[in-house]
């Protein structure tokens, strides 16, 4: 995988729609701000569909793009209550079970939320293929990006005002991937199965 190539068509077209993006990034956070959470996870995915045709078509973001996706706002607060329940168990359970649900969720979940915008998929449907996304081809190249993703979304928590512009360089980054992913995995069918079958008796 070209992680060059990647970065570089995130960064060009960051700052090619510069203003369109820091404006979409900061409605998406102000929404989640005000809804406490509520509306956090349904925008988000209204907010990476936009992006994903934006590299694409080239079509501008627009505000209203965020709630495009609110035939997904069940399914998708529902997963985000029971992934708060499973990692806060975690970390109640002496932290390092909080870490392992945390990187278990990133590694499995990565291409769901682009899966379910873009393919329509359920819920469950989207967890199985983004791990036989992730579980496709070079794992360490999965495992990379996902370090990525997460470094340049917190190196936007480390400067004021800095997530305006790293949240729309992650997401692209990362959709650029997912598109790579996907062109992949329709050629070759689903490269793992989820879950994983259970070992055979007496091996």
């Amino acid at each position: 995988m070209d992680f060059k190539k990647h970065l570089e068509t995130a960064w060009h077209t960051t700052l090619e729609y510069v203003v369109s993006l820091v404006i979409l990034t900061f409605v998406m956070f102000a929404v989640s701000f005000v809804t406490l959470g509520i509306l956090a996870p349904v925008t988000l995915a209204g907010y990476t569909q936009s992006l994903l045709l934006l590299l694409r078509t080239g079509r501008e973001p627009r505000v209203q793009d965020l709630f495009s996706q609110m035939r997904l706002f069940l399914p998708l607060l529902l997963f985000g209550v029971l992934s708060f329940i499973a990692v806060t168990v975690g970390f109640l359970l002496v932290f390092l079970p909080g870490i392992l649900v945390v990187l278990a969720l990133f590694f499995c979940c990565f291409y769901m939320i682009p899966l379910m915008t873009d393919r329509r998929m359920g819920l469950v449907e989207a967890i199985k293929k983004s791990y036989a996304m992730a579980m496709s081809g070079n794992k360490l190249e999965h495992v990379v990006a996902v370090i990525i993703f997460t470094a340049l979304t917190a190196l936007g928590g480390t400067i004021a005002v800095g997530s305006l512009f790293t949240q729309p360089l992650a997401t692209l980054f990362f959709l650029s991937i997912y598109e790579e992913k996907t062109a992949g995995s329709d050629k070759q069918g689903p490269a793992a199965k989820w879950p994983p079958p259970p070992p055979k008796q007496g091996s």
